[in-house]
């Protein structure tokens, strides 16, 4: 069935093909759903701007909270090595050996704290998410099967 005869036998349907008053009717409709269109990616530029300065202040604000919060851990933290330093003067200890005490602990625990990080800095590259973005190619499709 021709897709013309289709549209000239719809009711209510008087526009012959061609008919200009028929094009300028469509360009105008087509013209009011762009800027109707253009309207709502202007809304949602909007909206996402707004969003994102609120993050940015959201995150801004948790940034100063994080330091603020380190600041007072590592007050109190020395302040646990202050006492320990004083609970093994108190023991007999000479004041210089256990602030070497106290100084070589902070070292130990740093080096483990090193250790682990180094350990857990592989899960950051997206290794798996880099590796299915790569074409497939017959030697990768192989080892896929063996494995």
């Amino acid at each position: 069935m021709n897709k013309e005869a289709v549209k000239n036998e719809i009711p209510g349907s008087t526009a012959k093909p061609g008919d200009p008053a028929n094009d300028s009717g469509v360009l105008e409709v087509a013209l009011l759903l762009w800027d109707e269109l253009r309207g709502l990616s202007v809304d949602r530029i909007r909206l996402a701007a707004l969003e994102m300065q609120r993050a940015v202040d959201n995150l801004v604000s948790i940034i100063i909270s994080g330091v603020m919060i380190a600041i007072l851990l590592l007050s109190a933290w020395l302040g646990v090595l202050a006492a320990a330093v004083l609970v093994l003067i108190e023991v007999g200890i000479t004041a210089s050996s256990a602030i070497l005490l106290a100084v070589a602990a902070n070292l130990f625990l740093s080096l483990i704290l090193f250790a682990t990080i180094r350990r857990k800095r592989r899960f950051l590259k997206f290794t798996s998410t880099l590796r299915s973005l790569q074409p497939i190619t017959p030697e990768r499709l192989e080892t896929e099967k063996s494995s």
